[in-house]
């Protein structure tokens, strides 16, 4: 069987294609990405796939019996993106389709959602079989701000006391390749976030403990937490949403304790905590 992954140079793809390595034959995992010299780096066939290129996706999926479209990282066009991988997947005679969504993308306030519900719709349509990983937050995305932190003892945010359910990336990878290679997850949708959920303020807490540095939360209304961000040399429009997020995690968008993450894994996901080890010791190291 012949697996493919789309965006595969990206930080999931990455770590997918790593662990399907350890599990199944290389020589069976097709790396397909837009830039191809990247993407003969990971160490399996490469193909050159871009999201924008329908005939090149076609082609780069001829002979794939599963497929994991990673979501496109585009604001604007994420919909055509998906569709045209969708559609070249039907053309190519793929079987089964795996997807990265988000979590909650049948209610989620987060602009990207309607996206993701959109593409979920079309692969439903498709007459493949399809599995929806509907991915949570990743505990990564809040590295910057951490370091930050650890630098000012403050921790900025507008999250309140919205609750994140994060997991590690590699937690999320270790989805993705379940759910490519595992049994039973055909026409499946899963709801997926970590096994802890924490507040900034909790977060703030953690990184006191292990710095040994007193931090502190500070949350400010959504307007103010922009300015402060574009003040810090952010472009306004990633400014205006760093702080969507934050606010629809004060909405309750990126909370979830049905422990789907973990029971499809089969291990416990990564602690707020160890995820916070790693960050500041490359924020030791100057990394």
């Amino acid at each position: 069987m012949a697996i493919a992954i789309t965006g595969a140079t990206g930080k999931l793809g990455r770590l997918v294609v790593q662990k399907l390595k350890a599990r199944i034959e290389p020589s069976s995992i097709v790396a397909i990405a837009r830039d191809l010299t990247k993407c003969q780096e990971l160490g399996v066939t490469a193909r050159q796939g871009d999201y924008d290129q329908p005939e090149q996706l076609f082609e780069a999926l001829v002979g794939i019996e599963a497929v994991l479209l990673i979501s496109s990282s585009v604001d604007t066009g994420r919909v055509r993106h998906h569709r045209n991988v969708i559609n070249a997947a039907m053309k190519a005679g793929v079987q089964r389709i795996v997807y990265t969504s988000t979590l909650h993308a049948d209610w989620s306030p987060i602009g990207s959602a309607s996206d993701h519900l959109a593409t979920e719709r079309a692969l439903r349509g498709s007459g493949r079989a399809i599995t929806i990983l509907r991915n949570g937050w990743y505990t990564e995305n809040y590295a910057s701000s951490f370091r930050s932190a650890i630098a000012s003892g403050i921790l900025y945010g507008c999250a309140g006391d919205g609750k994140f359910s994060s997991a590690s990336r590699a937690d999320y990878a270790d989805a993705a390749v379940e759910a490519l290679i595992g049994v039973g997850h055909d026409d499946r949708t899963y709801e997926l976030a970590g096994d802890s959920s924490y507040t900034l303020a909790d977060a703030a807490a953690k990184l006191s403990l292990q710095t040994g540095k007193r931090i502190v939360y500070r949350n400010l209304p959504d307007t103010d937490y922009v300015a402060a961000l574009i003040k810090a040399g952010i472009p306004e429009a990633t400014a205006i949403k760093i702080a969507s997020f934050d606010v629809a995690a004060s909405n309750g968008a990126l909370f979830h304790d049905g422990g789907q993450l973990s029971a499809l894994i089969g291990h416990s996901t990564e602690t707020l905590a160890k995820t916070i080890s790693f960050i500041t010791l490359s924020n030791i190291r100057g990394s």
